[in-house]
């Protein structure tokens, strides 16, 4: 990794070495930009290696490229985590080291240790950075910081008495025999099929019952993957899930918690573990977007309506009912955001084409559609 340069000034800065980030600056590297640097406030994949050790990827990956189709988990063309690492549904760390790979193949210009704290937009156009290592000049932002580093730790009342999943280095920390998880989407079928595995007893307390849910959006609904787990471990008869828990506060009691919904109590000897997901980096800078809509609205070049030359690239991406928070979804768009950018430099975007062909270059919303008549 190079040394943070400040008072410099580049034609485009990302900001996030994790999936979306390197992505980016692969395609950045390929169209023959120069100058251009990658900025995360720890290490190239620091969210991956924060996960919890037993926690897998849901998407599978599977050495397919020979054949036309990426691996799923695949950031750029002819890398496949299935292959680096032999397996089918790779870890947080796994996936960190190969973020890291790949980046020292295409020789990223990355400046690690270096946090972010405000980007201003310029009269004159480009942009301002504030960072922990003096201040950069830009042209274009890619803002990529991803969600896990900003956990929902705040859901409700008496959330502080809690202990979210992201806290959790392994489950076989957690000593005790019977655990409440807040929380049914993946993260929080993800602690459950764990915590049984360890024989523990596990109830699981959520708003909708997301295991019921027939959406085949898996931005919505859980995957097969996990779906498949849950199986085994209800098998168990050591998992209890109820939907429609509308949590309202937690509180410590005598012994333990209690947990408080409008019409139940459930009481837990041990701190409730929230899987309540994540929170947008977006709101870091949340004045540059427009968020009439509840969510920061984008161009059809994932660019800020209210910010020329910001633009957005990972699981913060939104189109209407189009969630781009995995990352085969969010990959598709890395070269519709350097086409935008290679237009306005004048460099030459027939390097893209490869990536056309290779069907990671989305500018057509309209074809995303999860319907499936079997």
């Amino acid at each position: 990794m190079s040394q943070p340069q400040t008072n410099q000034s580049y034609d485009v800065v990302i900001v996030g070495a994790g999936a979306a980030g390197i992505g980016c600056g692969v395609v950045l590297k390929e169209l023959g930009l120069e100058r251009f640097t990658i900025l995360d406030r720890h290490q190239v994949g620091a969210s991956f290696s924060r996960w919890p050790e037993e926690m897998n990827f849901i998407t599978p990956s599977f050495p397919s490229h020979g054949f036309g189709l990426l691996d799923l988990n695949a950031v750029t063309l002819k890398t496949s985590p299935a292959i680096a690492f032999r397996r089918e549904h790779v870890s947080g760390k796994q996936y960190a080291l190969y973020l890291q790979t790949v980046a020292d193949h295409f020789e990223l210009p990355i400046q690690t240790e270096v946090d972010v704290k405000a980007v201003e937009p310029l009269s004159q156009g480009g942009f301002n950075l504030q960072t922990t290592a003096g201040d950069l000049r830009t042209q274009f932002v890619i803002w990529a910081a991803g969600e896990y580093q900003y956990p929902h730790l705040n859901a409700f009342p008496g959330a502080e008495n809690c202990l979210h999943n992201s806290q959790i280095r392994s489950w076989t920390d957690l000593e005790g025999d019977e655990f409440l998880i807040i929380g049914g989407y993946e993260s929080g079928m993800d602690a459950a099929a764990n915590l049984v595995a360890l024989g523990k007893k596990v109830g699981v307390l959520d708003r909708t019952g997301a295991w019921a849910d027939p959406d085949t959006d898996p931005s919505v609904s859980l995957s097969p993957y996990t779906l498949q787990r849950l199986e085994f471990v209800y098998r168990t008869g050591r998992l209890d899930m109820v939907s429609d828990a509308f949590i309202e506060a937690v509180e410590p009691i005598p012994g333990g918690y209690a947990v408080h919904s409008e019409y139940q109590k459930w009481m837990t000897a041990h701190p409730p573990i929230l899987c309540t997901g994540f929170d947008t980096s977006l709101k870091q800078i949340a004045p540059l977007f427009d968020w009439s809509e509840g969510y920061a609205a984008l161009t059809e070049n994932d660019e800020s309506t209210l910010t020329p030359g910001l633009f957005v690239s990972g699981p913060s991406v939104r189109h209407g009912n189009l969630i781009f928070c995995f990352i085969y979804k969010f990959r598709q768009r890395f070269a519709v955001i350097a086409n935008a950018i290679a237009y306005r430099l004048g460099l030459d975007p027939t390097p893209l084409e490869a990536y056309r062909q290779a069907g990671l270059f989305l500018d057509d919303l309209s074809c995303c559609d999860n319907d499936c008549i079997c």
